[in-house]
């Protein structure tokens, strides 16, 4: 069925955007926005946003059960990509490797960290921003997509960024002095992603909606998938 097709499709797009952002944390970037204002975040941060834009998009295409499935698998995803570095990191580098053991380690050995901070913002952020997403869905009876999304986003993105900043800076990875500007800049980055990321969403649910024949508000049910599956069989 083609509407169980996309959602595993963005399903694994919100899987591997999670587990690369855990992989590439340690390097950061600059980015002077404009003259306005120069970012100074990790390059983990990049494919981070694209995760809450998939939830909302699942949360307002398929319902609420079927976003929080999605992140419980992100977490085991998580998990089992650390337990592959663990293993790699383990076996020894040959004589001839072009990556060597230390340079192997100096690229990785913070993942542990890494995927332990992420996973409890992880958690708090995207159950926040399901939560709130279909809080404003109720309240506004559907209507008012943008409201939603960004205020749902806003709200999880900074517990998000805080939550990670504050468990790698207690666990040493990042210095402490550096904690209040990564903060600032790592939720403002977010809040600009959210903001020029509603187009994406309105357009995706457009589409969704007109192929799938949905009202404002109404939701793929689970059961009319499951008896659209059983027909196509």
């Amino acid at each position: 069925m083609l509407a169980q097709r996309i959602y595993l499709i963005l399903g694994a797009l919100f899987i591997a955007s999670l587990v690369v952002s855990n992989l590439i944390f340690q390097k950061f970037f600059y980015w002077d926005f404009f003259g306005l204002y120069t970012f100074e975040i990790s390059v983990g941060i990049l494919p981070y946003p694209i995760t809450f834009l998939i939830t909302d998009i699942i949360s307002e295409v398929y319902g609420k059960k079927k976003a929080n499935q999605v992140v419980t698998a992100g977490i085991f995803a998580s998990f089992f990509s650390l337990l592959i570095v663990y293993v790699s990191s383990a076996v020894p580098a040959t004589e001839w490797s072009p990556i060597d053991n230390p340079l192997f380690d100096k690229v990785f050995g913070a993942t542990a960290v890494a995927v332990f901070a992420s996973m409890m913002a992880y958690l708090l952020a995207q159950y926040i921003d399901i939560s709130i997403f279909h809080f404003w869905k109720r309240l506004t009876k559907g209507k008012h997509l943008w409201l939603r999304n960004n205020f749902s986003t806003f709200l999880s993105q900074f517990v998000d960024t805080f939550t990670v900043l504050f468990l790698l800076c207690s666990f040493g990875k990042i210095d402490w002095s550096l904690f209040g500007g990564l903060l600032l800049s790592g939720f403002l980055f977010k809040v600009l992603v959210a903001a020029l990321d509603t187009p994406f969403l309105y357009v995706a649910v457009f589409v969704f909606r007109k192929r799938f024949g949905l009202k404002i508000a109404e939701e793929l049910d689970a059961s009319v998938l499951l008896s659209t599956d059983k027909s196509n069989l």
